[in-house]
């Protein structure tokens, strides 16, 4: 795979990451067991919306991070390893504690270490340090 092919791959996956971090209330509307850690609806719960309002504002900024990706490499780091505490903390959360609710292990957790994974793989093979200082791909 050419650099500007692995290059436009991540800009693809800061998008779509980015699309699903703004539709995570959507989501807990239509799977609420695999994305919201209560019952009844999603704006019931003040955890669950400011959530979803952090999980939005990450979004719009891995939107903008698409434009230019090698500008953005803390973000794309930040989101790999929030991603995969916050991953951890549920599948705890989800077999051991109050929740008990195996749901979460088939829906965020699983799309969290998606994100983390895809996202270090891609932002590592697109030689983003490389693009940085010059601006070009080779």
């Amino acid at each position: 795979m050419t650099p500007s092919t692995r290059y436009r791959l991540l800009r693809v996956a800061l998008v779509v990451f980015g699309a699903v971090m703004m539709l995570l209330y959507p989501l807990a509307l239509i799977w609420p067991s695999g994305w919201a850690w209560h019952s009844g609806a999603p704006h019931e719960s003040n955890y669950f919306m400011m959530i979803v309002g952090l999980y939005f504002t990450l979004g719009a900024f891995l939107w903008n991070a698409a434009r230019r990706p090698e500008a953005h490499v803390s973000l794309m780091w930040f989101t790999v390893c929030s991603s995969v505490i916050h991953a951890a903390i549920m599948a705890v959360q989800s077999i051991g504690g109050d929740h008990h609710d195996i749901g979460h292990m088939w829906g965020d957790v699983p799309a969290l270490l998606l994100v983390a994974i895809v996202l270090s793989a891609l932002v590592l093979m697109s030689d983003l340090d490389r693009r940085s200082h010059d601006g070009r791909v080779e």
